[in-house]
């Protein structure tokens, strides 16, 4: 009988587990990774970058991105050279959405005071299905490169 008590107590606790890690992994999971702002050479606009993940089997939609660091934040897509204004970006389910050099990504319009490299910048990212996220964005020299290649 004591023989059979273990692997129940085990198989119990699996399962508790398991169902605080989304039960079955169907919802979206988002994160985000390698953010940094390269320092602007402007003192009234700045650029972002960053990876948001999404480990969930559901989809969700980066839908709006705010910073106390700017007036305003819009996200941008890059294709063929010309950049667009876009209202929100698909994070695909088991997916991500990369934000680089060249392609999508953030600017920071009327900042209230230029980063320097070494600062901070705290950003709010707003997804459709996972809420607020808050990111401290680190400002990085003008010129840096992620080593990842985002």
């Amino acid at each position: 009988m004591r023989r059979l008590v273990l692997p129940a107590v085990l198989l119990a606790g699996t399962v508790a587990l398991t169902g605080c890690d989304g039960g079955g992994d169907s919802a979206a999971h988002v994160s985000v990774g390698s953010s940094y702002m390269p320092q602007p050479v402007s003192d009234e606009m700045a650029a972002g970058f960053l990876t948001v993940v999404n480990r969930g089997g559901t989809a969700d939609q980066l839908t709006s991105v705010t910073s106390d660091a700017a007036s305003d934040v819009t996200m941008h897509s890059t294709a063929g050279g010309a950049m667009e204004a876009k209202s929100s970006f698909a994070v695909p389910a088991h997916g991500r959405l990369v934000f680089r050099s060249g392609g999508n990504h953030l600017m920071f319009d009327g900042l209230k005071r230029k980063p320097k490299q070494g600062d901070t910048v705290t950003v709010k990212l707003t997804f459709a299905r996972s809420g607020t996220l808050t990111v401290e964005m680190p400002v990085k020299s003008a010129t840096y490169r992620p080593p990842t290649g985002h």
